[in-house]
């Protein structure tokens, strides 16, 4: 598969972009180094290669999620500048 002028064009079009034909040129150099690139990778053999999933085989160590000094309602309103019984009252922020 080689790149085009066609597909550039179609390329800058679906990404929105305005290119000088410079820039255009540049790109389809460089896309075509690319595909070069992949074509090469495709001639080699890779029978009995496992894929790589993970870099490394660490496992996170997460702690249980434990609930802990458990605040009642009217503490954890009781410093708040407004509120009404159980809920905190706060300024729109979103105009819809």
């Amino acid at each position: 598969m080689q790149i085009d002028k066609n597909l550039i064009l179609k390329l800058e079009t679906l990404a929105r972009l305005e290119l000088s034909d410079a820039e255009r040129d540049k790109l389809q150099g460089s896309l075509n180094d690319i595909l070069t690139m992949v074509e090469k990778l495709n001639e080699l053999d890779t029978e009995g290669v496992e894929p790589l999933v993970y870099i490394n085989e660490d496992v996170n160590v997460l702690r249980d999620d434990v609930v802990k000094n458990e605040l009642s309602r009217k503490d954890a309103l009781k410093n708040a500048p407004d509120s009404n019984e159980a809920f905190f009252k706060v300024p729109k922020v979103i105009d819809i």
